[in-house]
């Protein structure tokens, strides 16, 4: 019967609370019961950790791909600027014209192009502010014991592998 990492902490568990109920005392039954739930923690932590890096490793294709894309996009996002701008100046040397079903030519539009923002008086200018918690600073705060409402120092254990 194969058993997950679940089943085998169970399995501890209960192998635990035999030896505590006999006083600490470990039968030869109990010795090979704890071996033999080693033995299954040790394989099964290695095949979770195989998985582990399969799906690193696959993960890491698909950022490459997202990048290889990515770059594949700006590529041809490039090529279209490059494409429109030719066109822009055959319309401005030949003047509008047609091919086809297409009319090419020109429409005028305008934008604002600011050198300095910070040379403009106060009513033209917009102000973006965002707030976010200096978590570092507070938690320096909370080691040195300082109490801040709404703030608790929460202790993680994460998995380390070596």
């Amino acid at each position: 019967m194969k058993q997950n990492l679940f089943n085998i902490g169970s399995d501890y568990l209960k192998l635990m609370d035999q030896i505590q109920e006999a006083d600490g005392e470990i039968t030869e039954e109990l010795a090979e019961q704890l071996k033999i739930n080693e033995a299954q923690l040790q394989g099964k932590s290695i095949a979770y950790l195989s998985v582990i890096k399969s799906v690193e490793a696959f993960n890491m294709q698909i950022d490459d791909e997202i990048k290889r894309l990515q770059q594949m996009k700006k590529t041809r996002t490039n090529l279209i600027g490059r494409l429109k701008d030719r066109l822009l100046e055959a319309v401005n040397l030949f003047g509008e014209f047609t091919s086809g079903t297409h009319t090419f030519g020109t429409r005028k539009s305008s934008s604002i192009e600011v050198e300095d923002v910070n040379g403009l008086p106060k009513e033209f200018k917009v102000v973006k502010v965002t707030e976010q918690a200096d978590k570092t600073a507070l938690k320096e705060a909370i080691k040195r014991g300082e109490v801040i409402e709404g703030v608790e120092l929460v202790e993680k254990l994460n998995l380390k592998i070596s």
